[in-house]
């Protein structure tokens, strides 16, 4: 019974989103441009003409080089000041939480999973002053995987 009700309540709701995308798509149809007029277009054939050493333009943006290990500093430090606090830290890995619950109910807490990367912060942090620099996160990197050799 309550499927069927969730049914008809679920129908109910598709068929209102799709009257207002008609409705919406209908609106924006009616501020459509006209037609082009044949008699007033340029003729296919004309191309335009430009010279371009009158040109110019905004320069390319240059692009940085950046090492593996400071890509994945960067993606801590959401404030580019050189320094990961501890907050910046967390707030990354709430999805590395979602990935480890993985039957969903939740039997590993947050509390259990914050102290393992507030000791994982300290244990990089070797000065003490709650906040990492380059070198001092550069110890948090994962361990590469090796490679399978070949059982040819």
């Amino acid at each position: 019974m309550d499927r069927v009700v969730l049914g008809a309540v679920l129908g109910l709701i598709l068929a209102g989103v799709g009257i207002f995308w008609w409705q919406g798509r209908a609106q924006v149809e009616e501020a459509a441009p006209p037609p082009p007029d044949i008699a007033t277009t340029p003729a296919e054939d004309a191309l335009p003409q430009a010279d371009p050493a009158d040109l110019t333009g905004p320069a390319p943006p240059e692009a940085t080089e950046l090492t593996r290990e400071q890509r994945r500093f960067f993606r801590y430090d959401r404030n580019r000041d050189l320094k990961i606090t501890r907050n910046e830290m967390l707030s990354t890995r709430s999805d590395a939480f979602r990935k480890l619950d993985k039957d969903g109910n939740n039997l590993l807490d947050f509390e259990e999973w914050a102290v393992a990367t507030v000791d994982k912060f300290e244990g990089a942090d070797a000065d003490g002053n709650r906040v990492l620099t380059q070198a001092e996160f550069a110890t948090t990197a994962p361990k590469p995987k090796k490679k399978p050799r070949c059982s040819c």
